[in-house]
């Protein structure tokens, strides 16, 4: 068995949005939980916390960081409706799936 065999890693791709769910940030992350975590903490200034993005709506998993690139820069290219389309095939209540993810002590 190789090296890579065992340090196998993991690239997700996902989609933020506000409470309202009007506004939407795609990204890419080689740990889900912690990118989640820091962006409902406001740790980094920008897109996400200009606009309250905090609510995880959509992920996709990958195992290849070329895999996740390409995934996010074609869903970044994608229109309002198709985003709402794909997050609501997924996640039909805009639940935020991160949700439990947390103590109260994390946030």
């Amino acid at each position: 068995m190789s090296f890579a065999f065992y340090c196998a890693m993991s690239y997700s791709v996902y989609i933020l949005s506000n409470e309202r769910h009007t506004v939407f940030y795609t990204g890419i992350t080689n740990n889900l939980e912690r990118r989640t975590l820091e962006h409902k903490l406001r740790l980094n200034s920008g897109f996400t916390k200009k606009y309250n993005c905090d609510q995880l709506v959509y992920f996709e998993e990958f195992t290849s960081i070329e895999q996740a690139i390409d995934r996010e820069k074609e869903l970044k290219k994608f229109r309002r409706e198709w985003k709402l389309q794909l997050i609501r095939s997924f996640n039909p209540e805009f639940i935020d799936l991160s949700m439990n993810w947390y103590d109260s002590m994390d946030l």
